[in-house]
């Protein structure tokens, strides 16, 4: 697996994660894998994995770090994984990132992108943010969607999420500093992490990692 090209994008929540992990998708024909769409797409396919995970969801409960590193192991082993992918909110912790390392094997990540953005900044950016609770359409709160309520793109409500709040946002951050932020000290170890700068225009933020990736040889 180690001529596959796989990147782990880590951030705090605000930072731009999906949106250039998507683009990163695109740019280099990867596929994306995130923890909440694995998930959500097991509970769907109603696999004997999916089933426990829903069990486990429907009891308000946290699904174990064992469970999604075994969806991810199988996330990573289907055909269309062939080229590698771009590892999104996975790892989320130092025993994900063993396991990852134990899936993958010896350099099977090329690259661990960091995207920095400080405290404030997540905190502005978050609690802007607004949602049509339908279609997962994202606007800011000063967008005329936002203020009427009504999504522009399927006429769905659009929300402010409960976990964009002030309150949630600082628990986050601290559930990021304490279990995420080590995975920074980790992957530099290992002499395969760089960081960008978040505070930029998505083109720019998404210039910077392409220029990083190509610095290091990795694609």
């Amino acid at each position: 697996m180690t001529s596959k090209l796989n990147l782990v994008v880590l951030g705090k929540q605000g930072a731009g994660k999906g949106t250039q992990s998507q683009l990163l998708c695109e740019r280099y024909g990867l596929i994306h894998i995130s923890t909440g769409d694995i998930l959500r797409a097991a509970v769907q396919n109603g696999t004997a994995l999916g089933r426990q995970v829903k069990s486990i969801l429907d009891a308000g409960q946290l699904v174990s770090d064992d469970l999604v590193n075994q969806l991810v192991e199988d996330r990573l082993s289907e055909p269309d994984a062939e080229p590698g992918a771009v590892l999104d909110g996975f790892p989320r912790n130092i025993g994900q990132a063993q396991a990852l390392e134990r899936i993958l094997g010896d350099g099977g990540v090329k690259l661990c992108v960091y995207i920095d953005l400080p405290n404030e900044l997540v905190l502005q950016r978050l609690s802007s943010r607004r949602v049509c609770q339908e279609c997962g359409t994202t606007y800011v709160d000063t967008d005329i969607a936002a203020i009427s309520g009504t999504c522009e793109v399927c006429g769905g409500d659009v929300v402010q999420r409960s976990d964009d709040r002030p309150e949630a946002i600082q628990q986050r951050l601290e559930t990021f500093e304490r279990d995420t932020f080590p995975l920074l000290s980790f992957y530099e170890q290992r002499n395969l992490l760089v960081k960008v700068n978040g505070d930029q225009s998505v083109e720019k933020v998404a210039n910077d990692i392409d220029e990083l990736i190509a610095g290091r040889g990795v694609a």
